[in-house]
C-alpha cells in the first residue's frame, strides 16, 4: 500500500480505486484554474464513521451551491467510503475526503454536466488533546453575498490560510476570525466555543461560516448532558474573559484553546467533557 507524508492513502476516481495519490486534474480543467471544487471530510475511528451520512449530504449540497451536478447519492457516497475504509486495518484512524470538481465551463460558471467525483481515504491520527493558541485575525469571513459561504468550497480556503499564516507569524497557531459585522465567527478552520460561569456559548450561525457537523453534534451532546448551550453573537472581548475556549471540527473533533492573545487558559472541564461525550458517541454510533 502506498504512503505519502501523512500515511497510507487510497484514491477513488473514474470508477476504481488506486493505491496512492492518483493525479486527476489537467491545467485546462475548470477546477484547476477557477476553483470549481467542493469537498467534505469525515472520520473513521474506533471502528466507526460517525455522521458519515451527514458529510455525504453536505457534499452534495455544496456541489449544488457552486453550480455543479452531484453524480452520486448520499448512500452511494457512504458505500464508497466504506469500500475505502475496508482497505485499511480495522483499528486505523482515517480521514475520508469525497470531492466534486468541474472539468468544463466558461469563466462565469462550471458546466454542471462536467462534474466529476473522486474520494481520498488516508491514514490520519486523531491529534492529542493538548491544546492550541489563538490571536485575533485581521482577516474576516465573507458575507453570504460575497462568497459561497454555505458550501464547503475550496475557494474559501485561501482566506483561511491567510488567517493561519498571520497568526503563525505572530507566534500563535490559528486566528480568531470575525464576521463582516465584527462579531466572532470561528477559529481559522474550526468552530469556536466559549465557557463562562458554566454556560457554554458558540457564535450563532449567520451564513458567514459553516455550521459544522461536529459542532452540531457537540451542542446536542452537551445539552443532553445537562449543560446550557447558547448560540449568540459574541464579541472578541468576551473571549478574553472566558473560563474556557475550545474548538470543534472534523479533523481533531474537540480541542482546547490554551492561550488567547497574551492570556493563558487551562484545559477546562467542559472541553474535557465535550471530548469524552463525542468519543463515547462515536464508539456507539
Amino acid at each position: 500500500m502506498a504512503h505519502n507524508a501523512q500515511g497510507k492513502v487510497w484514491t477513488y476516481t473514474n470508477g476504481e480505486w488506486f493505491d496512492g495519490d492518483e493525479p486527476i486534474l489537467a491545467p485546462r480543467h475548470q477546477a484547476f484554474w477557477l476553483a470549481s471544487t467542493v469537498f467534505d471530510g469525515a472520520r473513521y475511528m474506533l471502528g466507526r464513521a460517525p455522521d458519515l451520512d451527514k458529510h455525504a449530504e453536505r457534499l452534495n449540497n455544496s456541489a449544488l451551491i457552486l453550480g455543479m451536478k452531484p453524480t452520486l447519492s448520499m448512500d452511494e457516497i457512504v458505500a464508497l467510503a466504506w469500500e475505502g475504509i475496508s482497505k485499511f486495518p480495522s483499528d486505523a484512524e482515517l480521514y475520508i475526503c469525497p470531492i466534486y470538481y468541474a472539468e468544463e465551463g466558461a469563466v462565469v460558471m462550471p458546466d454542471p454536466d462536467s462534474t466529476q467525483f473522486t474520494m481520498v481515504v488516508r491514514e490520519a491520527a486523531i491529534p492529542p488533546f493538548e491544546g492550541f493558541s489563538a490571536c485575533l485575525s485581521s482577516f474576516r469571513r465573507p458575507a453570504r453575498d460575497m462568497a459561497p459561504t454555505e458550501a464547503k468550497a475550496s475557494c474559501l480556503y485561501p482566506n483561511v490560510a491567510r488567517s493561519v499564516g498571520e497568526a503563525q507569524q505572530k507566534g500563535f497557531d490559528v486566528g480568531v476570525v470575525l464576521d463582516p459585522s465584527g462579531n466572532v465567527a470561528e477559529f481559522s478552520y474550526a468552530n469556536l466555543f466559549m465557557v463562562r460561569d458554566g454556560v457554554v456559548s458558540t457564535p450563532a450561525i449567520n451564513g458567514t461560516f459553516l455550521n459544522g457537523i461536529t459542532r452540531q453534534r457537540v451542542i446536542q451532546l452537551l445539552t443532553e448532558d445537562g449543560y446550557i448551550v447558547e448560540e449568540k453573537n459574541i464579541d472578541f472581548s468576551e473571549l478574553m474573559d472566558a473560563d474556557e475556549l475550545f474548538a470543534t471540527g472534523n479533523y481533531s473533533k474537540v480541542s482546547p484553546c490554551k492561550m488567547i492573545e497574551d492570556r493563558n487558559l487551562q484545559v477546562g472541564p467542559v472541553a474535557t467533557r465535550a471530548r469524552e461525550l463525542y468519543f463515547n458517541f462515536a464508539e456507539t454510533s
